[in-house]
């Protein structure tokens, strides 16, 4: 037996890991299964050990048995960041490298750091600590893997937000699983050692139900189960250990071309559903693969697709020998059961050689072996026609030639010299015709350069007479050797046949898809499948989706508006089946298309339709298989712009919510409130107005009428922001004083502004802007107000205006707290109000969008800052200049 080697593959993660620390990660079902206590268990056992431990970020929750473990352990202190006027505590990751533990403890490993932190998620600051050879312990909850999100919205109704990517948790060097039962964790919930009692009678009846804590204690079973599993076929591959090793049953089964390949199929899956274990379904490409005929490559073709669609997987290995290679894979994947059919053998040799079954069961070692009868009786689908490489007579007539050419090149050889090996003339010419026409010319070309070396070489010479005995062992040595090697050079010709054959179908379906990549809309995506198919197999395409009315016309070619009835309703049948229909398909085969519907895993899409005007069989089982590939591809690149086109829907409908949410909140309080305080003063005054004096009447009048023009404000915005989205802005043209304007603004402003301090600063000359009045005094008057709101009583505000190469700003800059990092991105926004300004004054949010909006609308621009000094905000607002010096105004 030669000896086994370990696979160079399995050694590549144990080089990716070189350097860098080790990842241990606590994993359970759901919080409060005792993964933190756990964790600092061990971390303490390993303290006792010598370990250097430190704690990056552990969170008690107020657990008392947890606060005491850790209490024992160094804790490198949090580092603190300021975020919408709250302090929130991270993870200080430079303060762990520079402490530069043997192993740190870092708590719910799917957290979503602060912004301004360092890494947005923890388990990134894990990454970069590990890289630093640092070893980390962490904790994670199955509900945090993002391949299980869904499953676990699905079972629990809630969707987690925070996720750890599946790629984290594979590459863990441990996985621990902390597991209770859902009863016991119940009990902990109700004791208080979870949440907090208000918080736990909430959790017992939402999340923590006992049906929910039990799929998602099968989930983490399951997915860990996974981990292990990889874990054990890596060690085997590392130490070339051939097993199987049976700690979990999978099967495989292998198939060929011949009818009963699907019911073999069929068998397996029953078999790996009694066993409940994953199965594979594997076919083997061997040089006979090329002899094959067009029927049996589809069948072979449809069988692996009837696998994916059982939920197999389907598998085409290269190999020279079947049964090798089908024991070869099935030891490299841990496989402990194959399914073959009965009767299957390595397939034509000179030498007679046993089954494929009869090899297997030989060589399989612990592997089972089970020979299944499939369905043979199983009719073609058309006549079994062997694939030629060409025309019979002409191959055969090339034959013949070259041994005569070859045969008059070695008499003309022998005239010259005296060769004794004269025979080797004829081996080139049997080596060209395998070449060129493939095993049987070639074959008739070796018969024919035994007579001609007989005739024209032995003694007798040119007589089929052979008088010397050791003549005629020449010439079938000489025969054995020409049928060898035109068996050889046949092969390899079907072999460089299928592969040509092989790369040329992959680079247009390569192409096809790089076409289809670069499109983002659904309608140029159909036109171009369409176009591409016609293309490729020379026939006119229709792709139908469907609409509210039926199936519609999506993308043909050539163009076409509408189908016949009959047409239309045989891919209506497809669409609603998944079946195809039409020509050359059991349903409907007397339409004139054929229709194969688009499906992915979301469903159907629509249906694909060709025809070829030309008389026959519509495709070709090549064309079938391609056309096959090319639908299966538009079905995908079909559901990848749906996908993008829902998630651009699904955004604008949460921005959309957004905005009716603030909308609501906005006139819930700026029209309640107004109107509130002016009910109350009406209300007081016919109730009760003679009991005020007259300062007190006059006091109650002017807060009534400060809160009409705060209510007329806020309906004037609201009918501004109409305006804006309707278009009905009509700006009038025309040179304006900035410096004027600017003088109106501030007497409209004042009671906005109150006592804070206003200072001007403009130039000598008059800034003439080319604008509306109206509008840009509006603009800035907004700015004005905005100023006043968010800054205190005594700041002071300087209006600044300059020329500038292409226009004239006008600036305003408080002194006030300034704009947030996060708030400067959309402080224009429609509804957006900064943390700072929610506490400090009312306000819909809406001033600043329409400054934006008029001065877009004139032709400007409205940009937010904070100033260098960090206090403090400045808008400016830019404006063409005017040619023309602006006529004086009225302040009205």
């Amino acid at each position: 037996m030669p000896a086994i080697r370990p696979s160079p593959e399995s050694f590549l993660p144990a080089v990716e890991r070189e350097g860098r620390g080790r990842l241990k990660i606590f994993f359970g079902a759901a919080p409060g299964v005792g993964k933190t206590f756990e964790m600092l268990r061990e971390a303490q056992a390993a303290r006792r050990e010598g370990v250097d431990v430190v704690a990056g970020v552990v969170e008690t929750h107020g657990r008392a048995e947890t606060e005491a473990l850790l209490s024992e352990l160094e804790t490198v202190p949090l580092v603190e960041v300021a975020y919408r006027g709250r302090t929130l505590k991270e993870m200080d990751v430079d303060g762990v490298l520079r402490r530069a533990p043997k192993l740190v403890l870092v708590d719910e490993l799917a957290h979503t750091n602060a912004p301004g932190s360092r890494h947005p998620k923890r388990w990134q600051d894990v990454e970069e600590i590990l890289a630093k050879g640092i070893d980390v312990y962490a904790t994670l909850n199955v509900q945090h893997l993002e391949s299980l999100n869904d499953a676990v919205a699905q079972i629990t109704r809630v969707r987690v937000r925070e996720t750890v990517p599946d790629r984290v948790f594979d590459l863990a060097d441990e996985v621990e699983v902390i597991d209770v039962t859902p009863d016991e964790l119940r009990r902990r919930l109700a004791a208080g050692k979870v949440y907090v009692r208000e918080q736990a009678e909430r959790a017992v009846r939402h999340f923590f139900q006992h049906g929910n804590l039990t799929a998602l204690r099968e989930l983490a079973l399951r997915r860990t189960a996974e981990r292990v599993d990889a874990d054990m076929r890596g060690y085997m591959e590392a130490h070339a250990i051939e097993g199987p090793w049976p700690a979990a049953e999978r099967i495989l089964v292998a198939i060929d071309e011949r009818p009963g390949a699907a019911a073999l199929v069929r068998a397996g899956k029953r078999l790996a559903d009694r066993a409940r274990a994953p199965w594979l379904c594997v076919t083997i490409e061997s040089p006979r693969q090329a002899r094959l005929s067009e029927v049996e490559r589809d069948r072979v073709a449809d069988t692996l697709r009837l696998a994916e669609a059982l939920g197999g997987e389907a598998i085409t290995l290269p190999g020279g020998d079947v049964a090798e290679a089908i024991l070869d894979f099935a030891r490299s994947r841990n496989v402990t059961a194959i399914v073959v059919g009965k009767g299957a053998r390595s397939g034509w040799r000179l030498v007679p050689r046993r089954s494929v079954v009869a090899e297997l069961l030989e060589q399989s070692g612990p592997i089972a072996v089970h020979a299944v009868a499939g369905d043979e009786t199983i009719p073609p689908k058309a006549p079994e026609t062997r694939a030629r490489s060409g025309p019979a007579l002409p191959a055969y007539a090339a034959a013949v030639a070259a041994v005569v050419v070859a045969a008059f090149a070695g008499l003309a050889v022998d005239l010259v010299i005296d060769l004794p090996n004269i025979s080797l003339v004829f081996v080139p010419a049997v080596m060209a015709i395998a070449v060129r026409y493939g095993l049987a010319p070639s074959l008739a070309a070796s018969f024919l350069a035994a007579l001609a070396y007989n005739y024209c070489f032995t003694d007798p010479r040119f007589s089929l007479t052979v008088n010397d005995p050791s003549n005629v062992v020449a010439i079938l040595f000489f025969s054995l050797t020409a049928v060898l090697a035109s068996s050889v050079a046949a092969r390899v010709r079907a072999q460089t046949v299928a592969a040509r054959n092989q790369a040329r179908v992959t680079a247009e379906l390569y192409a096809f898809s790089r076409k289809l990549a670069a499109v983002a809309a659904e309608d140029d995506l159909l036109w171009a499948a369409a176009h591409q198919i016609a293309l490729m197999l020379k026939v006119e395409a229709v792709l139908l989706v469907a609409g509210r009315g039926g199936l519609a016309i999506g993308g043909a070619y050539p163009p076409e508006d509408e189908l016949e009835p009959a047409e239309l309703a045989a891919a209506t049948w497809a669409y609603e089946h998944g079946e195809p229909t039409g020509r050359g398909a059991a349903t409907l085969p007397g339409t004139r298309r054929l229709f194969l519907p688009l499906r992915t895993s979301r469903g159907m899409l629509g249906v694909a339709g060709v025809v070829r005007r030309a008389p026959g069989p519509l495709l070709t089982p090549a064309e079938r298989r391609l056309l096959d590939a090319l639908v299966d591809q538009t079905a995908v690149a079909l559901e990848r712009v749906r996908l993008g086109a829902d998630v651009d829907e699904a955004r604008l409908q949460a921005e959309t919510e957004r905005l009716r949410g603030a909308l609501l909140t906005s006139v819930s309080h700026d029209l309640k409130t107004p109107i509130a305080t002016i009910m109350g003063v009406i209300t007081s005054l016919r109730s009760y107005g003679r009991l005020y004096d007259d300062a007190t009447r006059d006091e109650m009048l002017a807060s009534a009428q400060g809160e009409t023009e705060r209510l007329n404000r806020f309906v004037a915005n609201l009918l501004d922001v109409v305006k804006l989205d309707a278009g009905g802005l009509a700006a009038q043209f025309e040179p304006l004083d900035v410096g004027e304007i600017t003088g109106v603004a501030l007497r409209r402003a004042g009671a906005a502004l109150g006592q804070r301090t206003v200072t001007l600063d403009f130039p000598d000359e008059p800034l003439t802007a080319l604008g509306d009045p109206v509008l840009f005094e509006h603009a800035l008057l907004n700015v004005l107000e905005n100023a006043g709101k968010h800054t205190p009583p005594d700041a002071r505000i300087e209006i600044r205006g300059a020329r500038e190469a292409d226009g004239v700003a006008l600036s305003v800059t408080d002194d006030g707290s300034g704009i947030a990092a996060e708030d400067l991105p959309h402080i224009f926004d429609r509804f957006y109000r900064s943390a700072a300004g929610d506490r400090k004054s009312p306000g819909a949010g809406l001033g600043l969008a329409i400054a934006r909006g008029f001065m877009q609308a004139l032709g400007g621009s409205a940009t937010a800052e904070t100033v260098s000094s960090g206090r403090g905000a400045r808008f400016t607002l830019r404006l063409p200049a005017a040619d023309e010096p602006a006529a004086p105004r009225s302040a009205t």
